[in-house]
């Protein structure tokens, strides 16, 4: 992933001045979760988009080679092949947006991904993941071997005690939560982040990403959460580059919706021709 935020001089006096009005974001948070986002007959083809987006991982204190290699493979292989040649989508490559390991099992992930003939990036949580709040050198070399192991994305867990205090960092993307919390994705919280990055893009011309974690395990969920993007940044948002979501089980709900709606398709002739993915 390229960098997007080339940054800019600090200005306290614009953060300062940063309002949030609760009760609105409340009642778009509701907005966005009340309502269909995608009608039917269009469902099955946002959700494969969904799919292009998600960072597949697995976080697990017991994770060993053989899993990581599994995980690999439901990256490269996401959806069945079976039900994606009913669609017309077996040759559109339809592939997770990466796979996101600790970094002791990112060479695991970069053997897996050779050995299956796909360059789906890694990304790792160096840094002292979850908490942050470990030594800044150990962190910064948490970060150098896992990308000298093969990593090429890193998830960097904020030391949040230097933005209590007014210590701001920078970033290429920003993220909801480390997924490990009581509370993680939500879409309040969501709405002001995506408002900020929004605000940061007008002020400086920087694009920031975005990649909610934690709790996304529907395809409702996903659906939601792309809608969200879309209306709040924009269609140039819709791309990995600039979006992802951490999950580790969505992706299962994803494909039994999917083989759901081409069920009923069946029924009301709505694929005959196939389904085209989105732009």
């Amino acid at each position: 992933m390229s960098a997007h935020n080339r940054g800019t001089e600090l200005d306290l006096s614009w953060i300062s001045k940063i309002q949030v009005n609760q009760p609105a974001v409340l009642r778009r948070a509701e907005q966005i979760q009340a309502r269909r986002t995608v009608k039917k007959e269009w469902q099955a083809a946002w959700l494969l988009k969904a799919v292009t987006f998600i960072d597949l991982t697995t976080l697990s204190g017991d994770d060993t080679p053989s899993n990581i290699q599994r995980l690999c493979y439901k990256a490269k292989y996401p959806i069945r092949e079976d039900l994606l040649k009913a669609l017309n989508m077996h040759d559109k490559d339809i592939t997770t947006a990466a796979v996101c390991v600790y970094p002791a099992r990112v060479c695991d992930a970069v053997k897996a991904l050779k050995a299956a003939g796909c360059s789906i990036p890694v990304a790792s949580v160096a840094t002292g993941f979850p908490a942050g709040q470990t030594h800044l050198k150990t962190r910064l070399e948490e970060i150098r071997l896992a990308v000298e192991d093969g990593a090429t994305e890193i998830d960097v867990v904020i030391n949040r005690s230097l933005v209590l205090t007014g210590q701001w960092e920078g970033s290429d993307f920003i993220k909801t939560s480390t997924g490990k919390e009581t509370v993680n994705a939500t879409f309040p919280v969501a709405i002001v982040m995506l408002r900020a990055i929004r605000d940061f893009f007008w002020k400086t011309g920087n694009k920031v990403g975005f990649k909610p974690a934690g709790g996304i395990r529907s395809a409702k969920d996903s659906l939601a959460w792309l809608s969200l993007v879309k209306e709040e940044l924009g269609d140039e948002w819709l791309k990995p580059e600039l979006f992802r979501i951490g999950a580790s089980t969505l992706l299962s709900d994803i494909e039994r919706q999917v083989s759901n709606l081409y069920l009923w398709s069946k029924l009301t002739g709505v694929f005959e021709k196939g389904i085209e993915k989105p732009n």
